[in-house]
């Protein structure tokens, strides 16, 4: 039977890559960005590729608990059933001390990071329980494994996904449906605008940095394809599923020099 899933901040980057992971594997899928312009764009982008019968968008801030709401009823409305949430959206900051960053930056992490993903389970996990079936997956980030200390200025936000992980592993223990099922979701780093963002002001460090970033971050497509496989694949409550590993980074800097000394 064909899935349908949501995706939230998926106009971009790894949602908008898992998003056509999906529609790859014949599934239904609501894109979900902040705005109406970023929703629209990425519903367009993807109408060139797949059916419109198995698409929707809807724009909604996860910020804010009642724009959540309407994104489950508009899912809902579109698909009939809804049986894959993932709550994906999220922001980083500038790459600053935390006395550094403005304060209404510091809030706009914190809102979108936690209590988005915390707004998103509250939704997903009720609409869930009223139709009696649906899997909850989160997306962790940097933080999550807890050696944020080693990214100088990114405290903040790895602050806000250490949270999560530690949110992730109670929910698990919290879910007691037979039909219903959390998880989460461990891409590692990938080379999307979240990470580019961070050199827009910095094209120095951009063209110094870059070979090392191309070398140890995942391709966004190869990520989004591992993590959809693994998602349609479970029926298991509790699964971590995380792509970074020690021998997919040893692979990726091997082809990287045997590339450099044969071109």
């Amino acid at each position: 039977m064909m899935k349908s899933i949501v995706i939230t901040g998926s106009t971009r980057g790894i949602g908008y890559a898992m998003a056509k992971a999906f529609l790859e594997r014949d599934c239904c899928v609501m894109l979900n960005g902040r705005s109406e312009e970023s929703t629209r764009g990425a519903l367009d982008a993807l109408l060139q590729l797949f059916p419109s019968d198995r698409m929707a968008g809807a724009a909604a801030d996860v910020s804010n608990y009642e724009s959540i709401k309407h994104l489950w009823d508009d899912s809902l409305e579109a698909f009939g059933k809804i049986d894959i949430w993932i709550n994906n959206a999220g922001i980083s900051h500038e790459q600053a001390t935390p006395w550094q960053i403005p304060v209404n930056e510091l809030q706009s992490v914190i809102q979108t990071n936690i209590l988005g993903e915390l707004y998103g389970t509250r939704v997903a996990m009720q609409g869930f329980m009223s139709q009696g079936f649906g899997a909850l997956y989160n997306v962790e980030g940097m933080g999550a494994d807890g050696k944020t200390h080693g990214v100088k200025g990114l405290s903040v936000y790895g602050m806000t996904k250490a949270g999560l992980h530690y949110f992730n592993r109670c929910l698990a223990g919290e879910v007691d449906h037979p039909h219903i099922i959390t998880g989460a979701l461990q891409p590692g780093m990938v080379l999307t605008d979240m990470i580019m963002d961070r050199y827009k002001d910095r094209p120095e460090d951009w063209k110094s940095d870059q070979k090392v970033l191309r070398m140890i971050a995942s391709p966004v497509d190869d990520v989004a394809v591992w993590m959809a496989d693994k998602i349609l694949e479970n029926d298991k409550n509790g699964v971590y599923f995380k792509y970074s590993n020690p021998w997919r980074m040893l692979k990726r800097m091997a082809r990287s020099f045997f590339h450099r000394n044969v071109t």
